[in-house]
């Protein structure tokens, strides 16, 4: 397959879509540091540096012929439980422009990956709507799916929902993909094996990226879990080396950049340190002034970007912030790829 890449980050999707064996021929990209890193990933494809209001006027080129799926994550601020869900965010718009350059370029599937809310909540029911409707017009049988990235291969309990279109079809369609995708699931991997893979913090192939002081909250709120709540300053979390990363967020850098304790990664029979001080504040049985210890330090880039399954030497180029920024933006390139080959595969039964 052919694609266009629209909204391509720092090209997480593409990655896991090349690696399916699509050859991506045209990406966009605003942000000047991502284009930056897309480039040299990407250097086969041509990567237009524009708002997607001014760079779809280039795609006029190109038709059906030339292109058989276009894919690409609009902005999802606007959606999102994290940030106001407001309906009036200009950048949650963008996903019209997704659909102006389909309706442009006509390929065979498009691929549209928002946030898990945009694709269950009441709240977005009539924006959904709107995307089945709009999919419609253009000649195209859509659905959604929320997927799972630590069900591919992900170390992260990262939901997103994917908009799937197709062009006609003699199969059931979402049956079919339903039944590919679920071939494609992955036995779980922990934080500590992806973690350890990465190499020791602090060294060359592991610089300790991230400054931002780990300090106890004062008015810490507790959870059932050691690993929710906020038992730290900031909203960075403590990291559960036996299970899975949360979604890993695009504000890392500072004080939202994940915990890790270095002494208990690397020996899992060590005292776990969050644990044991959660179940103090639990039990109010704190008797004496407690300090974070020195073993318990921030996620770094080269850690992020694995949790993202990103390829080891894929280059961020961009200051600190930025970098984490395009990381926490990224969709995991694992879960990408299986979303891809998934739309593959189900192009060989249309035929």
């Amino acid at each position: 397959m052919n694609a266009i890449s629209l909204f391509s980050g720092a090209g997480g999707m593409d990655i896991g879509f090349e690696r399916a064996g699509v050859s991506i021929l045209w990406a966009n990209e605003f942000n000047s540091d991502a284009v930056e890193t897309y480039r040299a990933n990407h250097p086969h494809t041509y990567v237009e540096h524009a708002d997607i209001r001014e760079a779809k006027k280039d795609l006029y080129k190109y038709s059906s012929k030339d292109i058989q799926l276009v894919f690409g994550g609009p902005p999802c601020q606007g959606f999102s439980v994290a940030g106001k869900m407001d309906p009036t965010d200009e950048r949650s718009t963008m996903i019209w422009e997704f659909f102006d350059v389909v309706e442009m370029v006509s390929p065979q599937f498009f691929v549209m990956e928002n946030v898990k809310a945009l694709g269950e909540l009441a709240r977005w029911k009539q924006v959904r709507n709107k995307i089945f409707d709009r999919a419609k017009e253009l000649g195209y049988y859509c659905f959604s799916r929320i997927l799972n990235a630590a069900d591919f291969g992900v170390p992260q309990k990262r939901e997103r929902v994917f908009f799937i279109g197709v062009r006609s079809s003699n199969i059931n369609i979402e049956n079919a993909f339903d039944s590919i995708i679920e071939s494609k699931k992955k036995p779980r991997l922990t934080l500590r094996d992806c973690l350890l893979s990465v190499g020791v913090a602090g060294t060359p192939e592991n610089p300790l990226s991230c400054t931002a002081k780990i300090s106890l909250a004062t008015n810490p709120v507790i959870r059932k879990s050691p690993y929710a709540g906020m038992l730290f300053n900031g909203m960075g979390r403590p990291l559960d080396f036996e299970g899975q990363a949360n979604t890993l967020p695009a504000s890392m850098g500072g004080n939202k950049t994940p915990i890790v304790d270095e002494r208990l990664l690397h020996d899992p029979s060590a005292e776990n340190w969050v644990e044991k001080y959660h179940e103090s504040l639990v039990n109010n049985s704190l008797n004496q002034e407690v300090s974070v210890p020195s073993f318990l330090r921030r996620l770094t880039i080269k850690e992020a970007a694995a949790i993202q399954t990103f390829p080891p030497d894929y280059i961020f180029l961009g200051g600190k912030s930025s970098i984490y920024r395009q990381i926490g933006n990224a969709v995991p390139c694992n879960l990408a790829q299986c979303v891809a080959e998934t739309v593959i595969e189900l192009e060989s039964q249309i035929k």
